[in-house]
């Protein structure tokens, strides 16, 4: 049975995230300082090393885990690679990051995800982010999270460490619930797609492949993509310095223009303690 004082002073806290684009990694770091560990230590699971990394049995440490949502699921190369820690009833945060259509069964799937690898959830919350196909023509979520969503997620690390305060022990703390469906949402993204490169603009610099997270850019004489390994996360578009990376797909097109349109209202950050 664990002590109310690792709660009352939580000394150590990892961020375990998947983060193409960046804006999960900044969400779960706003909880943590929010939280204020004494000591705080990231697993990256977004570079393509990740995928076959033994990575340590966590315990005994609060856990932040981060993933973005892909067609109200969790993505599921974060799942491929989560799948690689151990929980060790380790207390978990919860955190599901979409671009502001819907989180839908995200929340629930990465509860149940996180539970089956010997996690403890305790906290959830689900943080907008920019769409992986925001554009100037098309903007979706543009900026997010920006400074609103950053005191939000403090607020929310903030408490997280007074809920911990109240409990005498680990097995008092309630089970964690999050909205969600059971079976979950079916999702299927459709496949042989990827970026293409614009060679008059392109000056060879690799940022796009050293952003991809699953090695599907290679640069050498010319930029080559992968469309088989490519996840669409688009952050090798985001990244690219001269605008030479971008989306050329019929699909993509409509999806943007239907999601810039209807899902242009602000949502806020919903979280569950």
């Amino acid at each position: 049975m664990r002590s109310l004082c690792i709660f009352m002073d939580i000394r150590s806290t990892k961020l375990v995230f998947f983060s193409p684009t960046e804006t999960t990694a900044r969400i779960v770091d706003g909880i943590a300082q929010g939280i204020h560990p004494h000591i705080v230590s990231s697993i990256d699971l977004t570079p393509p090393g990740a995928r076959s990394q033994e990575f340590e049995q966590l315990s005994d440490e609060l856990t932040i885990i981060g993933t973005p949502v892909y067609g109200g699921r969790v993505a599921p190369e974060a799942v491929r690679r989560l799948r690689q820690i151990t929980g060790n009833n380790t207390p978990a945060v919860l955190v599901v990051v979409y671009g502001n259509r819907e989180y839908e069964d995200a929340l629930l799937e990465l509860r149940d995800i996180v539970t089956e690898l010997g996690f403890r959830p305790i906290a959830g919350g689900a943080f907008i982010g920019e769409h992986s196909y925001d554009s100037e023509t098309t903007p979706i979520a543009t900026g997010r999270p920006d400074a609103r969503d950053m005191v939000k997620a403090k607020q929310f690390g903030e408490s997280i460490q007074e809920k911990m305060s109240k409990f005498q022990s680990f097995d008092e703390i309630p089970p964690l619930h999050v909205p969600g469906n059971s079976p979950y949402k079916e999702w299927r993204s459709p496949s042989d797609m990827a970026p293409i490169t614009v060679e008059s603009l392109c000056t060879l610099c690799a940022e796009c492949a050293a952003a991809c997270p699953t090695a599907a850019v290679i640069v050498e004489d010319s930029v080559v993509t992968s469309q088989d390994k490519c996840i669409r996360c688009s952050a090798c578009v985001k990244k690219c310095p001269t605008g030479a990376r971008k989306w050329e797909s019929p699909w993509i097109d409509r999806v943007s223009k239907w999601l810039s349109e209807n899902c242009s209202r602000r949502k806020e950050p919903q979280m569950y303690l």
